[in-house]
C-alpha cells in the first residue's frame, strides 16, 4: 500500500487521480477569486504518473507532533507539486520546520525558477533551508530546466535532474510526437490568454498585451478561434456570472483598455468565443477538438501537446524560455521586435526539435522515479520500431 503526501496541492481530487477546482472556493462562492488553473494542470498529471492508493495533503501551516509522527510512520513518501516556487516573494510558510522534521523521502517534481527581469535572482534564508531539506531527502532533484537546475547548483545543491513538467507526459505515451498537417487544413484554434502580468514577469508591459491583442485579432480573422483563459476574474464573470457580473466585467476591461467598446471585435469575441473550465478534464477536452493552441499560458500550451496538438509559445520570461529551451518548442520572442507570422513557425523540422526532446526528456523523467523508489506508471522501454526511425527522421 503507497500512501502520499502532497506538498502544496491544488484542487479537490475526485475519481483517484482527477482534479478540478475546490468547491468552496467555485465561482458560485468566491466569484472574485483568482486562481491559475494550470496549477491543477500539474497536480492532475502528477496523479496520473504515480502509482498510490490513498493521498493527503501535507499540513505545511502547523502540523502537531502526532501529525509528523503519523506522516513518519503512514506515507511512503511526499511530494512537492512542480510550480514556479523559487522567486523572492514565494511565502515557504513554515516548511522548512516541517521537512526538517519528516523522515521519509520528499520528492520535487519538477519545479522551477523565476528569473527577475532585472538584476540577480535573491531567494530568503528560509527558501534555502527548504531546499537544503529536500535535497536531503531525495536521490535526484526534479526542476523543469537548465536554469533551474543552475540556481541550485550556485545554492550547493548537486542532485538536480532535468525532467520539465508532469503536464507534457500526463498521457504517459513514450511515441508522443507532433506531426503537421497542411495549414490549409487547420481551423478550429484555442489562444491560450495570460492578461495579468507584472513587471517581474514582463520587460514591456504595453508591448505584452498590445501584441497579445492584435494577435488574436489577426488569428481570428483567419480561423474558428476561441480565447482560453485560465481563471481571470473578468473572464469568469462574463462566462458565468449574472447580466449585471457580466456587464461590469467589460466595463472593468474596458477601463484597462483591454476592451475597446461595442465596436471593438475582441469584445464580440469576448461575448462568444471565450473559454474557460474549473476542471482539468474538461479543459483538455476542449483543446483536444482544436486543431492548434498557441499563446501565453505555459501549462494550457503544454497540456495541448500532451494530446498531440501542435502548439507554439510566445515567451516574455525566464519561465517559459526555460521550458521551451527544455523541450525544443517552437517560439515567439514577444520582446525580440519582430512581428509574429505562423507561417513561420508552421515547419516540421522545428517539430522534430521538439519529438526529439519529449523523447528524451520521457525517459528522464522516467529514470528520476526509479531512482527515487517512486512507484509510478512511465513506460520502462519504448518499442524500437515505433519511434526510432522516425526520430531520425
Amino acid at each position: 500500500m503507497t500512501k502520499i503526501l502532497v506538498i502544496s496541492p491544488s484542487g479537490e481530487v475526485y475519481d483517484h487521480d482527477c482534479v478540478r477546482w475546490y468547491s468552496h472556493l467555485s465561482f458560485a462562492q468566491a466569484p472574485d477569486h483568482y486562481h491559475n488553473i494550470g496549477d491543477a494542470f500539474v497536480y492532475d498529471s502528477s496523479l496520473k504518473l504515480l502509482r498510490f492508493t490513498s493521498l493527503n495533503g501535507l499540513n505545511i501551516r502547523n502540523p502537531s507532533d502526532a501529525d509528523i509522527d503519523r506522516y513518519n510512520s503512514e506515507y511512503s513518501f511526499a511530494v512537492l507539486r512542480g510550480s514556479n516556487y523559487l522567486h523572492p516573494e514565494m511565502d515557504w510558510e513554515n516548511a522548512s520546520s516541517v521537512l526538517s522534521r519528516l523522515r521519509i523521502p520528499v520528492i520535487a517534481f519538477g519545479i522551477g525558477a523565476q528569473a527577475p527581469a532585472k538584476g540577480k535572482l535573491e531567494l530568503t534564508h528560509d527558501a534555502r533551508r527548504v531546499l537544503d531539506c529536500i535535497a536531503e531527502r531525495c536521490v535526484s532533484f526534479g526542476v523543469r530546466g537548465a536554469y533551474t537546475a543552475d540556481v541550485l547548483w550556485s545554492l550547493g545543491i548537486r542532485n538536480a535532474r532535468i525532467i520539465g513538467c508532469p503536464t507534457i507526459f500526463r498521457k504517459n505515451d513514450p511515441t508522443l510526437r507532433i506531426d503537421l498537417p497542411p495549414l490549409e487544413q487547420v481551423r478550429r484554434v484555442g489562444f491560450t490568454l495570460r492578461r495579468e502580468v507584472g513587471h517581474d514577469y514582463a520587460q514591456d508591459i504595453r508591448r505584452y498585451l498590445a501584441l497579445q491583442r492584435e494577435t488574436i485579432l489577426d488569428l481570428a480573422g483567419r480561423f474558428d478561434l476561441h480565447v482560453m483563459a485560465q481563471g481571470e476574474v473578468e473572464e469568469k464573470k462574463i462566462l458565468w456570472g449574472s447580466p449585471e457580473m457580466r456587464e461590469a466585467a467589460i466595463g472593468q476591461l474596458r477601463n484597462e483598455g483591454w476592451l475597446q467598446g461595442e465596436a471593438d471585435p475582441l469584445e464580440k469575441m469576448y461575448r462568444s468565443r471565450l473559454f474557460y473550465a474549473d476542471s482539468v478534464s474538461e479543459f483538455e477536452q476542449f483543446v483536444r477538438e482544436r486543431d492548434l493552441v498557441l499563446g501565453y499560458r505555459l501549462h494550457g500550451n503544454l497540456i495541448s501537446l500532451a494530446n498531440r496538438i501542435p502548439s507554439i509559445y510566445f515567451t516574455y520570461d525566464s519561465r517559459t524560455a526555460e521550458f521551451v529551451d527544455t523541450f525544443q518548442i517552437p517560439s515567439f520572442n514577444v520582446f525580440g521586435g519582430q512581428a509574429f507570422r505562423l507561417e513561420d513557425y508552421w515547419d516540421q523540422a522545428l517539430f522534430e526539435k521538439f519529438n526529439r526532446a519529449y523523447y528524451q526528456h520521457y525517459r528522464d523523467a522516467r529514470l528520476f522515479l526509479d531512482e527515487n523508489k517512486v512507484p509510478h506508471k512511465m513506460v520502462d522501454e519504448v518499442v524500437a520500431t515505433a519511434v526510432k526511425p522516425r526520430l531520425a527522421a
